[in-house]
């Protein structure tokens, strides 16, 4: 119905306009014809144009007129069919793609329109479903991942309940298992549950100037006691005068806080924590003293549920490319020759 809507609307409005044009110009040169013809000085003259000429000169030039209208009106009616069909049969097309999208086929087409605004509409929809495509396969990716890591310590947890059940394990240490494994599987639910808040974000969050310098001061101190039951020392090499920087001073820190606990993790003795300011960019690095990344896990570090040797549940650095990435900044991992060093860019906005 809506198809054949816009055909009629196309047919009428370039089909109406000439033949309007027309009556118009009719009714123009008939006033003008009888109005030249009352203006004649001769008596004689006048009677006689009136009487003979001037009937036979209206009548043919209305007919000439009438035969001008259908004309006009035939050739409108033939180029506006093509023409309703060169606009509405690509937005046909491109109807019939946005519900294949709508209906979970991402896959894209090969379409190509001379009208550069329906080119565009085109590229568009190819490159939403080229982005949903990607989405698609991360979620299912990401939850296959999620039910085999809480599957792990669920199992862990059913293993030492049966066995207290069964009297074959001591109790008090079972249980200790037990809570440990609770722990991890409630941190991990924790973590999976933020990053999903993340995915999700509609950029509710509080944008406000925060000092980068001591948001960082505040995170070492908070996992001070943590490296120093590993033996890491934390060193901070950051600017006396402070960071001023506009963003959302939670995700910041959580992002300041899961390297720094990455990096204990790995760290030997100890982590270096420095803050730069390069031209309009803002550089917050972490580096260890440990033994550095696996070369063939680094391309993938920040990839969820990505994990080294070691590692938690492998999301504390996912969560960290997209706290970044909602920033419109970046981070990058790499090996030094004492370790692995993480960089966060920020810019200056």
């Amino acid at each position: 119905m809506k198809r054949t809507k816009l055909r009629i609307k196309l047919l009428m409005a370039f089909s109406i306009v000439p033949v309007l044009s027309l009556v118009c110009t009719g009714i123009i040169f008939n006033v003008a014809v009888r109005f030249r013809i009352d203006e004649m000085d001769n008596p004689f003259f006048s009677q006689y144009m009136y009487n003979y000429e001037a009937p036979g000169m209206l009548g043919r030039a209305g007919l000439i007129l009438f035969i001008l209208t259908g004309v006009m009106v035939v050739v409108s009616l033939v180029v506006t069919y093509f023409l309703a069909n060169s606009i509405t049969k690509p937005i046909e097309k491109l109807g019939k793609f946005a519900l294949n999208i709508g209906g979970g086929d991402f896959s894209t087409n090969d379409f190509k329109f001379n009208e550069a605004e329906l080119e565009d509409l085109n590229i568009a929809l190819n490159n939403s479903a080229r982005k949903l495509s990607v989405y698609d396969n991360e979620q299912k990716t990401f939850f296959q991942n999620a039910s085999h890591e809480l599957r792990t310590p669920l199992m862990s947890i059913k293993c030492y309940a049966e066995g207290i059940n069964f009297g074959i394990m001591d109790a008090k240490q079972a249980s200790e298992t037990i809570l440990q494994e609770t722990d991890k599987l409630s941190q991990l639910v924790t973590d999976i549950l933020y990053l999903s808040k993340l995915d999700n974000i509609t950029g509710s969050n509080i944008m406000e100037e925060v000092d980068l310098v001591a948001l960082i001061q505040d995170c070492s101190a908070r996992q001070e006691a943590v490296a120093a039951k590993k033996g890491v020392q934390i060193k901070l090499n950051l600017p006396q005068s402070g960071v001023r920087y506009k963003c959302s001073g939670e995700l910041i820190t959580r992002v300041v806080d899961n390297l720094i606990s990455n990096a204990i993790r790995y760290a030997a003795n100890e982590i270096i924590v420095t803050c730069k300011v390069r031209d309009v960019q803002i550089e917050i690095s972490v580096a260890d003293d440990g033994t550095g990344v696996e070369p063939e896990l680094l391309p993938h570090v920040f990839e969820r549920f990505c994990k080294g040797k070691g590692g938690n549940h492998g999301i504390g650095l996912a969560i960290v490319k997209s706290i970044v990435g909602q920033h419109s900044g970046s981070v990058n991992a790499r090996n030094t020759e004492s370790g692995a060093k993480f960089t966060v860019t920020l810019p200056m906005l």
